[in-house]
């Protein structure tokens, strides 16, 4: 101990080579103090006889002998410990993480590019290759990690006591009174004592008052439901000049945000509407007049129906580990049958999330938490407010993708993001295609920008993420060039075979969710996947190209607008493809067809005729006559009558 001490004095106070503040000590314990000493799961008690104290220098720690604490006793055996610094470690994981990524890019693109083929006819009529042996493993490894996350999911949770304090933030614009009702009526059902309310409408209009006014009707009246009229918002004073937000001075201003701030923090139930300025200006009202007088945030939208029991569910999961940033639930389709759309939409929205958010679940890292049905660590969410409002993307600031940058915020921080099925909820979703299709290219823009983001932060994480990151941001241009190069190869075969793929891999994963799920309508699923090849995927594509295009690209409830922008680039797919048909079926007539590709193109048209008649036989029966009716149904606890 004494020839530690001297080289720490020659050094400077480095022992060991460590910096200072960082010398550790280890010894041995007695079996009687282990005994007498009460179990703790903290980090700096674990349940063995060795233990490590750090020391600071210059804080007045000294040895026990020093003390004569030890004299006549058999003295601990000191180890001077030398840990890898952190930004070693950091830089490790990123050099890791990065070649894990290049490797996974580079397996997927020789397996493209080679065309490896394990089996195959005797003229490549029928194969069966690297590339399609990847896809295989890689949904089989999904759908694997999304079943254990669902049975650990089950699994009996430990008591919670609810002495937590949850504050349930909705953003609302131009709202569809009806479904705002039904959300209010829902969140005054929500099963857990003290829950705080608070409404934001973005909007200050006289035509858009109607949305306090039902808030107040739900609510209890003006004397349970605080309210308040803002001219601007904390990024504006009204007038067009900056607010608190943005810099500016103003003492009226400054009041008036003071003002929404004592009233959100003292009443239970509040509303405020402010001038408009988008989603995101919504959400950040609510965070910021919140500030720290509650543990957990909660977020909702507007035409939205919640589950009595989501608060509670969500909740367990950020208290059983406090390394979980924020949790979502379970989002399902609350009009579903008011159009074959937003019946489509409803079983993808289950393959989703019981499948793909599930599987992300188990490794920690859900890249997107829904903004109907989401809960946050409020220490932590108040810690990055002011960057996640502020984003910015090509010099342009971000209006949409809100939610999705919000997860990626706690990701950056190292913190875990959870899915639990047992926190539900059922939301709006478009009717029409064309606003269908308006908000999957949204989507689809936030969603390319926060993988840049999210990419920096792939080293603090599991590999999964960074492997599923890679696999779904480059599949849709390895499907793009698989589809052209199909279509105008010249062979009606080939075609064929490609459309009968596409369908044989939505079956195998339909027929995945109706076991998963335990209901035969997610048969249905396998026809999304035609919507996704003749609409989604262009929709990506032009997403891509018009990343930097703001706005929120759909229209509120009460007034809906149609953009007609989003039938372009389908428009342009589908002229892309005629084409290859044009170009195959002319190169086909001039030579005839072989007894073979005879038989496989009869028998392949008769298979995929067979398919499609059975699946519009099943929706008819099953699915059309709810259709068309605005009829909703709940089939979750919470169903109005």
């Amino acid at each position: 101990m004494q020839r530690g001490a001297d080289t720490a004095a020659r050094d400077g106070g480095r022992v060991g080579g460590l910096r200072p503040g960082h010398e550790s000590l280890q010894g041995t314990k007695k079996k009687s103090d282990l005994r007498t000493r009460p179990r703790s799961r903290s980090p700096l008690w674990p349940p063995v006889c060795s233990f490590t104290i750090t020391v600071a220098p210059g804080s007045g720690w000294r040895a026990p002998e020093a003390d004569g604490h030890l004299r006549g006793r058999r003295r601990p055996r000191v180890h001077w410990v030398r840990k890898m610094p952190s930004r070693c470690r950091n830089t490790l994981n990123i050099v890791v993480t990065t070649l894990f990524a290049a490797v996974v890019l580079f397996t997927i693109l020789l397996a493209y590019v080679t065309g490896y083929q394990f089996i195959h006819t005797e003229q490549h009529h029928l194969s069966f290759g690297l590339y399609g042996a990847f896809l295989s493993l890689h949904l089989f490894l999904q759908s694997l990690f999304a079943f254990l996350e669902h049975r650990r999911m089950r699994s009996p949770a430990r008591p919670q006591y609810l002495r937590r304090s949850v504050a349930l933030c909705i953003a609302a614009f131009q709202e569809d009174p009806d479904y705002l009702r039904k959300c209010l009526r829902s969140i005054r059902r929500i099963s857990f004592p003290g829950l705080k309310v608070v409404l934001v409408v973005d909007g200050n209009r006289p035509e858009d008052r109607y949305m306090m006014d039902i808030f107040q009707e739900v609510m209890g009246g003006a004397d349970q439901a605080g309210s308040m009229v803002w001219k601007g918002n904390y990024h504006s004073d009204g007038s067009g000049r900056e607010g608190v937000g943005g810099g500016g001075r103003s003492t009226v201003h400054m009041e008036e945000a003071a003002r929404v701030a004592r009233l959100v923090r003292s009443c239970r139930y509040s509303c405020i509407m402010q001038e408009w300025g988008g989603k995101r200006e919504v959400m950040y009202t609510a965070f910021k007049a919140l500030g720290d007088s509650v543990d957990y945030v909660q977020v909702c939208d507007s035409d939205t129906v919640l589950d009595p029991a989501c608060t509670i569910e969500m909740l367990k999961i950020l208290e059983e580990d406090p390394m979980v940033g924020g949790v979502g639930g379970d989002v399902q389709i609350l009009n579903k049958y008011d159009s074959w759309i937003s019946f489509l939409s409803s079983v993808r929205y289950w393959m989703a999330f019981n499948i793909e958010r599930a599987c992300q679940s188990y490794f920690g890292c859900v890249q997107c938490i829904s903004g109907p049905l989401g809960m946050y660590r409020n220490s932590l969410l108040q810690r990055f407010l002011e960057p996640w409002y502020h984003q910015t993307f090509l010099g342009s600031k971000c209006s949409f993708g809100d939610d999705r940058h919000l997860t990626n915020r706690v990701l950056s921080f190292g913190y875990k993001t959870k899915f639990t099925a047992r926190s539900q909820c059922q939301t709006e979703t478009p009717t029409q295609y064309l606003r269908w299709l308006n908000q999957q290219t949204r989507w689809s823009k936030s969603y390319f920008r926060e993988w840049l983001y999210n990419a920096l932060w792939f080293h603090k994480h599991s590999l999964w993420m960074t492997y599923e990151s890679v696999v779904t941001g480059f599949f849709p241009f390895f499907l793009v060039a698989t589809v052209i190069h199909l279509f105008y190869r010249g062979r009606l075969w080939n075609i064929l075979l490609f459309l009968l793929t596409v369908q044989l891999v939505g079956m195998v994963k339909a027929t995945y969710a109706c076991f998963l799920r335990g209901s035969l309508v997610m048969i249905f699923m396998s026809l999304y996947s035609l919507i996704y090849m003749s609409s989604l995927l262009p929709a990506k594509i032009f997403a891509l190209l018009t990343i930097n295009k703001a706005g929120w690209g759909t229209s509120g409830r009460r007034k809906i607008v149609i953009n007609f922008i989003g039938a372009v680039p389908v428009t342009v797919w589908a002229l892309v493809l005629l084409g290859g048909v044009v170009y195959t079926v002319y190169c086909e007539t001039q030579e005839p067809f072989s007894e073979t590709e005879k038989a496989l193109l009869i028998t392949g048209t008769i298979l995929y005729a067979c398919y499609w008649l059975i699946l519009l036989v099943l929706y008819l029966v099953i699915v059309a006559k709810r259709c068309n009716k605005r009829e909703e149904q709940y089939h979750l606890p919470y169903a109005e009558a």
